[in-house]
């Protein structure tokens, strides 16, 4: 086991309602939607961000930091947030099912919470996994009372490390972080980041064909119940409510 001090971030794709819930077509197409921007959530958060693990609607990246590194999230951020903007875009004029699983896509939003400090690394059966106190930080963190759906919440350090002109608008949060005591946090809009450029792409048969015959494939395995769909999901409304317990019979 090694320890490394690096850069930890969390981003959490949220937005359904609760009314999807109540069939089974609509829990099988909302999970490929949500794998599909994982997916792009991964692709936009590039170097020298790393996938730690996916956690539900989730994704946990680290990137390793060298003692005296100053970081500004704010470009990493904005890449990722690029990269999922452009997937959901592309999800909504690809789509021929009306379904709320594929409707309610316009309504997926994106949050981030960020934290430096101290891991340890361990290889377990070949998957590395971090461990340690700011590993749980950040963890914590996704339980807060930030008041706007979109946001970028962040420790002191790593707001003094904004550009002038984002860390005056970083709105200041006390919380009570379960089990670890009192931290004085930052959160920024998504919107103070800038608007992620418009998708020049047009309606297509062919691309719509191609989206659903893919979007079939993948939910097979769920509508004939060899899985679960949305196992793990914390983020099936704008409150946070977790699907966990609609599943159960």
């Amino acid at each position: 086991m090694t320890t490394q001090r690096a850069l930890l971030l969390i981003a959490d794709i949220g937005g359904y309602t609760r009314f999807l819930k109540t069939h089974a077509i609509n829990l099988a197409h909302a999970h490929d939607m949500v794998t599909q921007l994982l997916e792009a959530l991964i692709d936009g958060a590039g170097s020298p961000l790393k996938l730690a693990k996916l956690e539900g609607d989730a994704a946990f990246f680290y990137a390793p930091l060298t003692e005296d590194a100053r970081v500004d999230v704010a470009p990493v951020v904005s890449a990722i947030r690029e990269a999922f903007e452009r997937r959901k875009e592309e999800l909504n004029i690809d789509r021929s099912c009306t379904c709320e699983g594929c409707t309610q896509v316009e309504q997926l939003t994106l949050k981030f919470v960020v934290h430096q400090g101290e891991v340890a690394l361990q290889r377990v059966k070949g998957n590395l996994e971090l461990g340690g106190v700011d590993v749980i930080v950040v963890h914590r963190m996704l339980k807060n009372a930030v008041p706007i759906r979109e946001y970028v919440l962040m420790t002191e350090t790593l707001a003094r490390q904004l550009a002038p002109e984002l860390r005056e608008r970083a709105e200041t949060l006390q919380e009570e972080l379960d089990g670890l005591g009192r931290y004085t946090l930052r959160y920024v809009a998504m919107d103070a980041l800038g608007a992620p450029p418009p998708l020049s792409l047009q309606p297509s048969s062919l691309r719509r064909a191609v989206a659903w015959t893919r979007m079939t494939w993948r939910s097979l395995p769920y509508m004939l119940k060899l899985k679960q769909p949305c196992t793990g999901f914390r983020n099936f409304d704008a409150r946070g409510e977790s699907v966990a317990g609609v599943l159960q019979p």
